[in-house]
């Protein structure tokens, strides 16, 4: 069989013996390469089929279990990373042992440290009688092997998946191949036995999961535990969650007891706010579904006429705060050109709200004009190019949050100002009439 003419047969050499046959022909790389057949026939079901919601393994720390959506999973892969030494350890190892004191089987494999030292940490943080399985090791034929033998734990954590290897591939420990292979690995036997695997990743200096992207995409859930290691608090971000909702946070503080839940966030953030400080203000920031009000720091120091004006930023987009400044230039005609200027979120907190915009305006603001913005007061809207105020999302829950917190103004979106809150409402539709408010034109 040819699938074109020739004059000689390139299998028996004679001449002229090939005939043309008409209609589909199927070629033996076809066949052999046909996907419409061969395979098994899968069921397909509707959207309206019944299911039953996942059942959830409380870890026993409330702050933990709200950026989990409620607890672990079974059968559920879980990644955190962070940077070195800002507790993800101390964290798992408290949850770890909680889980074990309420009855579950749980084991902690730790491929950096060797088994006492874990066992020293356990004891500083008055958890030295937990039942956990605990283990040093990197291998992970070996932990799947010694796993696999009995009844599966409910809760396994691997720290860190950067020191596992994985016989079937050759290289040494973290790079590419080992990472992606020994993950799959480990997820596999968590989906096949049921188990909640936690995975702890290390990170790069730009604060990504280090390691293949893929990692991310091969586990169901992604938390981030962020914070400056010279300040107390930390906080666990969920940035992926198939089991629920992601930008949940839970909050904690480093004590001498390990991490404490911090059950009020807002009240950290806040600073002991006195009349007549200028460039401060207070934001409602929404992180999931948890309001967490901080404050918002701003200092404009006038240069003399030369010099090259800084812009430093802390906890906040600077490329959004080089935008706020122009509206305010263009829109309002307030000059910051010939001044440094200086933002910052107090207590280490990092906001990604876009409702921040006009907070950030209104301390810049104070902190120009030198008028300071009522501290009973909270603000919160986002601004458009134009100098428009835009309404936010959630702001009946915003300020809720603020009312409980004893603040009684608002300068809001003029969109939220019917609002029935209890709050005395100031809107604005631009930034303009915002300015002119402030400014007591």
């Amino acid at each position: 069989m040819s699938h074109r003419w020739a004059g000689q047969c390139a299998d028996c050499s004679e001449w002229n013996t090939l005939v043309e046959e008409a209609g589909a022909t199927v070629t033996p790389f076809q066949a052999k390469h046909n996907l419409q057949s061969g395979g098994r026939t899968m069921q397909l079901v509707g959207l309206d089929a019944e299911i039953s919601l996942p059942e959830r393994m409380p870890s026993g720390i409330a702050e933990f279990d709200r950026a989990l959506g409620g607890g672990f999973v079974e059968g559920s892969a879980t990644l955190i990373g962070g940077d070195p030494g800002i507790g993800k350890s101390t964290l798992l190892l408290q949850a770890a042992a909680k889980m074990a004191l309420a009855g579950l089987p749980v084991a902690y494999v730790s491929g950096e440290e060797a088994a006492d030292q874990v066992r020293l940490r356990a004891r500083r943080l008055g958890l030295g009688h937990a039942p956990v399985m605990l283990a040093a090791a990197t291998s992970t034929r070996d932990i799947l092997t010694t796993l696999g033998k009995g009844t599966p734990p409910a809760l396994l954590v691997i720290d860190s998946i950067q020191t596992m290897h994985s016989d079937l591939i050759e290289g040494a420990p973290g790079t590419v191949s080992q990472v992606r292979a020994s993950a799959q690995e480990l997820i596999r036997f968590a989906k096949e036995r049921g188990t909640a695997v936690v995975l702890v990743g290390h990170v790069t200096k730009d604060g990504s999961i280090a390691g293949p992207r893929v990692l991310e995409h091969m586990v169901d859930t992604v938390l981030s535990f962020e914070g400056e290691r010279s300040h107390q608090y930390r906080i666990l971000r969920a940035i992926k969650n198939r089991f629920g909702g992601t930008d949940e946070i839970g909050v904690f503080a480093m004590v001498t007891e390990g991490l404490a839940e911090v059950s009020n966030p807002s009240a950290l953030f806040l600073t002991q706010r006195e009349e007549g400080v200028t460039g401060t203000t207070v934001f409602p920031a929404l992180e999931g579904t948890r309001p967490v009000l901080v404050e918002i720091q701003a200092l404009v120091v006038r240069l003399a006429s030369g010099a090259t004006p800084r812009r430093a930023v802390v906890g906040w987009d600077s490329g959004r705060l080089a935008m706020v400044l122009a509206v305010l230039e263009a829109r309002c005609g307030l000059s910051f050109s010939s001044s440094e200027v200086y933002l910052n979120i107090a207590g280490g907190y990092r906001v990604q709200d876009p409702a921040a915009d006009l907070a950030v305006a209104a301390a810049l603001v104070s902190a120009l004009s030198e008028r300071p913005v009522a501290a009973d007061a909270v603000v919160f809207g986002e601004l458009a190019l134009s100098g428009e105020i835009r309404p936010v999302a959630h702001g009946a829950l915003r300020l809720k949050e603020a009312g409980k917190l004893g603040f009684e103004r608002a300068l809001v979106p003029a969109a939220v100002a019917d609002d029935k809150s209890g709050l005395t409402l100031t809107g604005f539709k631009t930034l303009g009439g915002f300015v002119e408010h402030m400014l007591g034109r």
